[in-house]
């Protein structure tokens, strides 16, 4: 089947709407089916591992169960859990889906930029299955990561049966990963605008709004007959009504970037040690779930998810999470995920980065109402849901989407003015730090969209920015030899023929390519240069010099004034052309 025919010649068109009505419809579907086999998966292996394994449930979200409390009957067997769980996980991605190591955001996210849409038919399945052993073993990772690149992974696979384009198999993967988060989560608003911005730094994918808000209500309808239309997280009743709160905000804000910057820089420190490691992955992702396990013996709350620790910490219950206990889960958390993670681990960084803003919220909280009299004693929940957007919606450049979904995962939209404050804060302070590294700045710097740039770029420079203003010159009555010494001696391509100080040829290292060497010295320049040039002016732009380039197959430009067309000003290069966009486009970036 083949719908990529149908046209849309304004975004609003007719055509445009039947398709991604059609195209939206059907990734939702596959999103919300998707969504289900997770948490099944999820809930059988956390039953099986750590449930018949250690005798342990780790307390649910009010919006996903009972709120209940046990203890852990066999404690030492967490180590040995955690473990065989991260060495089932990684032998999977090692022997069968390499692309499913990791936070599956940050695939996806590169799928798009960098591979035009596509994601191995076999990967969500695996990415699946991956997922909720580690997840369901202990290992500290969020949910999202896996459904995103699942979604993302059956987008690629309904792009295929209709055949669509390059550019419209990409749009499709974007819907397929927010349509994903927004179903798991919940969170359908914050989901679909998460898939459109979570792909950079600073822009949003806008075409894939529209498809977005389709395919996640579709597959948050699904999910929710299915699992229930509650929120994950029941909140108690906030009001921001004393603007002398947004000073502890502010204080919130910073606090939540220099936490984000560590927990970025920690990640990736974690993971960048266990690939310098010369070991499977299997080992090493059993490597990182020992080290998850070692942790839990000591705070086992840092085990899977962690939303039911968080529920508690919003219901200000500070008896069954007492406030230390906060403050000490935030560098083990950070941890935790490093290891269950950068070791090779298959899971998400969305769910560890609520945790973390959440109990540095609670925290924070704790250390701030005893000096400030504004802050009232329950207060401790805004703290806690604020910490939750601004931390983990700064570190992932997506500050708006996730504080959308937030709110909608706790129903609480009353305290959406300090998190819009704590976030803005959150963003700017922690500058190009991401935690997806698949993330690029803007459209422009993407793979995906270069040439939708880099012709108006190279429009907008000149040939006078690039060239190279004093080139080596020959002489036409040099030698062959000569002249192959000084191309060998100065790297360059060719030479100006210089007389009488008026260009007069140019000559290249394949016009003495073919002169035997005991000949070189006998044959001047003057016989084997080019006369008849192909030149540029310094005022022409750099996609006509690219153009001429191209059109005549060659690699170098002589640039001569246009008033004395035989005076040489300069050369140019592709590779001087390509110096001057790198540059512009890191001017950009900054």
């Amino acid at each position: 089947m083949r719908i990529s025919h149908l046209k849309f010649p304004t975004p609003l068109g007719i055509d445009y709407l039947k398709k991604w009505v059609l195209l939206g419809t059907l990734i939702g579907i596959f999103s919300g089916a998707g969504a289900i086999a997770f948490t099944l998966l999820l809930k059988y292996a956390t039953y099986l591992f750590l449930g018949l394994g250690a005798g342990f449930t780790p307390p649910s979200p009010s919006g996903e169960g009972e709120l209940i409390l046990s203890s852990i009957k066999r404690l030492w067997a967490i180590p040995l859990i955690t473990t065989l769980g991260g060495f089932i996980s990684g032998l999977i991605v090692e022997k069968l889906a390499p692309e499913a190591e990791g936070h599956g955001t940050d695939a996806a996210i590169d799928a798009f930029h960098r591979k035009e849409g596509r994601i191995r038919r076999r990967i969500p399945l695996l990415k699946l299955i991956a997922s909720a052993i580690t997840i369901g073993s202990g290992g500290s990772a969020g949910r999202e990561g896996p459904i995103a690149q699942v979604s993302a992974g059956l987008a690629s696979l309904v792009s295929e049966l209709f055949k669509l384009s390059p550019k419209e198999r990409r749009i499709a993967l974007a819907v397929g990963i927010g349509a994903g988060i927004g179903t798991i989560f919940k969170a359908p608003l914050g989901g679909a605008i998460l898939g459109a911005s979570i792909l950079y730094r600073r822009d949003i994918e806008t075409e894939a709004l529209l498809p977005s808000f389709i395919a996640s209500v579709v597959g948050y309808s699904i999910y929710c007959v299915w699992h229930g239309w509650g929120r994950i997280f029941e909140a108690p009743s906030l009001y921001f009504q004393r603007p002398q709160e947004l000073l502890s905000y502010i204080l919130l804000g910073i606090a939540c970037a220099i936490l984000g910057i560590v927990y970025a820089r920690t990640f990736y420190g974690v993971r960048n040690l266990f690939r310098r490691l010369s070991l499977p992955l299997s080992l090493k992702s059993a490597m990182g779930g020992l080290g998850t396990g070692i942790i839990a013996l000591f705070l086992p709350q840092v085990l899977g998810v962690g939303y039911g620790w968080l529920q508690l910490a919003i219901n200000g219950d500070t008896t069954s999470l007492p406030l230390w206990i906060m403050a000490t889960l935030i560098p083990a958390k950070i941890l935790a995920t490093s290891l269950s993670i950068g070791s090779g681990g298959s899971g998400g960084v969305f769910a560890p980065g609520l945790f973390i803003g959440g109990m540095l919220g609670g925290s924070l909280w704790w250390l701030l109402h005893r000096f400030m009299p504004f802050i009232t004693p329950d207060s401790i929940s805004a703290f806690v849901i604020v910490g939750m957007m601004s931390l983990f919606g700064g570190i992932a450049k997506a500050p708006l989407a996730v504080i959308l979904m937030v709110s909608e995962m706790t129903g609480e939209y009353t305290m959406l003015v300090p998190s819009m404050l704590s976030v803005a804060i959150v963003y700017i302070l922690t500058g190009k730090h991401s935690i997806y590294e698949s993330q690029v700045p803007t459209r422009a710097e993407s793979p995906a969209h270069r040439p939708e740039y880099y012709i108006p770029l190279l429009q907008s420079l000149s040939v006078r920015e690039a060239m190279s203003k004093n080139p080596i010159t020959i002489s036409p009555n040099a030698s062959a030899l000569e002249a192959g010494d000084i191309l060998k001696s100065f790297k360059v391509d060719a030479l100006p023929v210089i007389e009488n100080g008026s260009l007069v040829g140019i000559v290249a290292t394949l016009d003495i390519a073919p002169i035997p060497p005991s000949k070189r010295a006998e044959i001047k320049v003057s016989d084997i240069m080019s006369r008849d040039l192909v030149v540029t002016y310094p005022d022409e732009s750099l996609f006509e010099a690219m153009s001429k380039m191209t059109r005549y197959d060659i690699s170098h430009l002589p640039v001569v004034s246009r008033e004395s067309p035989k005076e040489l000003v300069g050369i140019i290069t592709p590779s001087d052309i390509t110096k001057l966009y790198s540059l512009k486009m890191l001017e950009r970036e900054e």
